[in-house]
């Protein structure tokens, strides 16, 4: 098929171009080719055992914090099937390659027929969970073809997306090779009916069921308590380069004795701290201590925890064209939630604005405004904080409409 035809051509050219990004001294694509070399004889010495074994795939590190809760409550349910945890990304596996939840976790090999057979033919899944905007072409023909049960979970769907273009053929088939496909919203399910998709359900969004969790966790960060020390602290999270910019040019003017800004970039190599630290003179980094007006997070896994420390928190990532980054975890600790003007591919984003539980901010002096209002407006920054809060709370259960889908289809017994 031309489609199909197509397809491999691109998979070939996407291999090429990373191995001359690794060539030329990309650190990422480095990653991506080294952690998938020898596979097949890692995974046949390593996935030995018995059992029924689940295979869960997530694409990058975003996409497994929103299926963890559901991996998490399999694990629970089942502790006697093993748990195959695969990523795409380096900067997923990177980060969770030691992820206690799953018995094995591993790069997804490249997309070709015969890596998707001899993957198969190594792993024999009893279930395969895909999480939100997975959708490769020869491991779920492979699946289909042996008729293992595969579910998609957390999916959402936008009307530019392949499946919905004269073109999309071979994308629309991908989606009726899934057992069952969990979607978040009504926009999404409503979008695959009109493809014929009948095998879908809304269920919601699992990541509020992951940040709602985050409320139990006992886990204190003394070192942000002392450098915080009473003061009002903003805390920006996954902030970019624009962001920076426009937050400096805020705090320029803005900052004040009782009052503290807490950095935590998303990328965090060495030339990128440097250059916030050019905005921001003065301030320290939190791996060498120290006090001071401005901290800067300089490395991976405090952020999900720093929330529950501010009083405003700012989401960056909303002046890029890529859009927002996870604005759920500040919003489960019922703090206001501040981002950029880019969020529309996230409905998450629409919905928290709609319950006032958050402000979106076009520039710098938007971003002015809306901060010395909530950071001087108490009961204005109440309001918003319990209004997000509420957002969250309101939103969880997607996990267990995922969980009673698995229990009633019977994949596996109980131990």
């Amino acid at each position: 098929m031309l489609g199909n035809a197509i397809y491999n051509i691109g998979i070939r050219s996407y291999r090429a171009g990373v191995g001359l990004a690794a060539i030329i001294g990309n650190a990422k694509a480095k990653l991506w080719i080294e952690g998938r070399r020898h596979w097949r004889e890692r995974m046949k010495e390593q996935l030995k055992g018995s059992g029924p074994l689940i295979w869960v795939h997530a694409a990058s590190l975003g996409e497994f914090e929103q299926g963890r809760p559901v991996l998490e409550a399999i694990r629970a349910q089942y502790p006697h099937c093993r748990i195959l945890l695969t990523f795409y990304s380096p900067s997923g596996y990177e980060v969770r390659k030691n992820y206690q939840g799953a018995d094995y976790v591993y790069y997804l090999p490249l997309d070709t027929p015969g890596n998707a057979t001899d993957f198969l033919d190594i792993v024999h899944p009893t279930l395969v969970i895909f999480i939100k905007y997975e959708f490769w072409y020869h491991f779920l023909t492979a699946l289909s073809q042996r008729q293992l049960p595969v579910l998609l979970i957390s999916g959402i769907f936008r009307p530019n997306q392949l499946f919905f273009k004269p073109y999309g053929g071979i994308f629309r088939q991908l989606l009726r090779q899934f057992d069952w496909i969990f979607v978040q919203n009504q926009d999404s399910l409503d979008l695959i009916r009109q493809l014929g998709i009948e095998r879908a359900s809304l269920a919601g969004d699992t990541r509020f069921d992951r940040v709602s969790a985050l409320l139990e966790e006992p886990a204190s960060l003394p070192a942000i308590e002392t450098f915080i020390s009473g003061r009002k602290a903003v805390i920006a999270g996954s902030t970019w380069e624009a962001d920076e910019q426009a937050l400096a040019e805020w705090w320029k003017t803005n900052a004040k004795p009782d009052r503290c800004l807490i950095l935590a970039p998303h990328e965090i190599h060495e030339a990128h701290i440097k250059q916030v630290q050019s905005l921001f003179p003065g301030a320290v980094r939190y791996s060498q201590g120290g006090q001071g007006e401005v901290l800067i997070i300089d490395n991976i896994g405090l952020l999900s925890l720093l929330y529950r420390y501010a009083r405003v928190t700012f989401i960056g990532g909303g002046f890029g064209k890529d859009g927002i980054h996870n604005i759920l975890e500040p919003a489960t600790y019922s703090k206001p939630v501040v981002f950029g003007p880019v969020f529309h591919k996230y409905p998450e984003a629409a919905a928290l604005l709609a319950a006032g539980g958050g402000a979106t901010i076009a520039n710098v002096s938007a971003l002015t405004t809306e901060m010395e209002s909530l950071l001087e407006d108490n009961t204005r920054c109440m309001q918003i904080g319990n209004a997000a809060g509420r957002f969250v709370a309101e939103n969880k259960g997607a996990t267990g409409k995922i969980l009673a889908y698995i229990q009633e289809k019977r994949f596996f017994t109980k131990a």
